[in-house]
């Protein structure tokens, strides 16, 4: 059976938070990494959208989504209990913070990143649209290790590529905001073994290239 196949960018804190839940699940796909600005064809027929990451299942299924991606590789493998079996109530909670992320962060994130193409604001203004999130975290993170437990879950991995996009705007400020907690979190995610193994660099794939199993 052919492994199944990921399209992947690796700066793409979406294509980050799958690679992250593959790698946890102990499963094996076949990266390809891609040059967003030179899309491949292959890549657009299974997935129009043309965003990463995109997964196509053997079978010919394709999983679109990130997060997606991420339950269908620990569904298949979850030695962490990064889905948190049997705790409905911290599955509830972690999925309301990941939408919060996706849905309410991200967008202010982006601004606050790019916020020459958004002059109706100035950046210190997104930043602190931004920063409501950031406390939410950092008192959810005062209580323990880890967003809802010491243990590692879901929310965390799925949630730190995006917080650290945020603190890589403005490394100086960030280091010294009221934050220490989301502060010692992103420092040791970012810093652990796992996230240096997903963010190692690999060739670009090209139509008539070699994939390389990850991980390896």
């Amino acid at each position: 059976m052919p492994l199944p196949t990921l399209y992947s960018f690796r700066r793409c804190p979406y294509a980050m938070r799958a690679r992250l839940g593959i790698y946890l699940s102990n499963t094996c796909v076949d990266l390809r990494e891609i040059v967003l600005k030179h899309k491949p064809q292959p890549m657009l027929d299974a997935s129009p959208k043309g965003t990463v990451p995109v997964l196509l299942l053997a079978n010919g299924e394709v999983i679109e989504e990130s997060l997606d991606i991420m339950c269908w590789a620990l569904h298949q493998s979850d030695p962490n209990n990064l889905l948190l079996a049997d705790n409905q109530r911290q599955q509830e909670v972690a999925k309301a913070l990941i939408e919060s992320n996706d849905n309410d962060f991200k967008p202010w994130l982006d601004k606050y990143k790019y916020a020459d193409r958004y002059p109706e604001n100035t950046e210190v203004f997104y930043r602190s649209q931004g920063e409501k999130f950031i406390a939410q975290l950092d008192h959810l993170l005062s209580k323990q290790k880890n967003i809802l437990a010491d243990s590692m879950s879901i929310a965390d991995i799925a949630i730190f590529p995006f917080i650290r996009q945020f603190a890589a705007v403005d490394t100086m400020w960030f280091n010294q905001a009221p934050y220490p907690n989301v502060q010692r979190w992103l420092n040791e995610h970012v810093n652990s073994p796992t996230f240096k193994a997903i963010m190692n660099k690999y060739p670009t794939w090209l139509e008539s290239g070699e994939s390389f199993t990850f991980p390896h």
